[in-house]
Formats: structure tokens, sequence, C-alpha cells
């Protein structure tokens, strides 16, 4: 079973293994690679584990399902925009804080509301649009972006059965 959960992992390393033998420079830059991506979610994933503690503990899931509940409205967009937008870190620090707001009670839509912004409408990568790219173009990137995110948010929710959606809500309580 364990090795059947790591075999990805396992391969990869015999790829790369088989790689450094094969063309030494090319292997070693392969492990320096693999090596700072590994050094670079040492660094970021421990915090995000953190925050997601404490928001845990201290959000009560009321106000969760309040604020971003299948009933929070615009509200509930709003703040996922901005949960989202804040955000600080790649994008696959996005997805454990989805899975505890997910835990929480917040609503499918403002889940992919929140990852979307996460991904697309980060303030550091609006400020610099502006300065590189820009006010106009930044504006305008940010508008389609927001309206984009929420439109396809909304079409996936609603191509999603109730079903589904239990079946992936109880795949969160299990982690």
């Amino acid at each position: 079973m364990v090795l059947k959960k790591y075999l990805f992992p396992f391969i990869a390393m015999l790829a790369i293994a088989v790689l450094y033998f094969v063309n030494n420079e090319l292997g070693k830059k392969a492990v320096e690679i693999t090596t700072g991506s590994l050094l670079e979610m040492a660094m970021i994933i421990p915090p995000i584990f953190i925050l997601l503690g404490l928001l845990d503990v201290w959000v009560p899931k009321e106000t969760m399902i309040k604020y971003l509940g299948e009933h929070s409205g615009i509200l509930g967009v709003v703040i996922s925009f901005v949960l989202g937008s804040a955000a600080a870190g790649p994008l696959y620090g996005a997805f454990p804080i989805a899975a505890v707001l997910m835990k929480k009670g917040a609503n499918f839509s403002n889940i992919l509301i929140f990852i979307g912004a996460w991904s697309t409408t980060k303030i550091p990568m609006f400020m610099f649009e502006i300065e590189s790219l820009g006010a106009s173009f930044a504006l305008t990137r940010l508008v389609v972006d927001i309206v984009g995110i929420v439109i396809i948010a909304k079409i996936i929710n609603g191509l999603m059965t109730k079903k589904q959606l239990e079946k992936i809500y109880s795949n969160i309580e299990d982690v």
C-alpha cells in the first residue's frame, strides 16, 4: 500500500538517477531543480499549515457558513476574492486553505472563486502590472479576470450534481 501511494515519487527519483548516469550534467541540473523546489515548499507549507490551524480554531463553522456559505450571496463572493487576492505564496498553498474552508461550510462556488482569485488577482501582481504595463492594461485584465472567475465558478457549480458536491465535501471530511 505504501509503495502504491508513493509510486510517482519513487518513479521520479528513479528517473532522475537514470538521467544522472546517462547525462551527468543534465542529471545534476535535475537534482538542483528538484532540491530547490523541495526547499521552497518546505519554507512555504509550514506557515500555511499554522495559519490553517489558527483558522480552524478561531473561526467558528457558523461564522464561515454565514459569510461564505450557500446563502452568503455577493458578500461571500467579495470575501472569497479578497482572501484569494491578498494571499501570499504559490497556488499549491491555496488548496489546503480551500479544504479548511470547505470543512467549515463554505459554498463550492466561493471555493472556486477563492482559488481563481489566488491564481490570477494577486495584489502584488496587480501593482507590478500597473507599474510595468500601465493602469489601463492592469485594470482591464483585473476586471476581465474577476468577471471570468465568477462566471466560471458559477458554471462549474451549476454543472455539478448534488451527489457530486456531497462526494467532494465528504472527501474533504476524510482528510
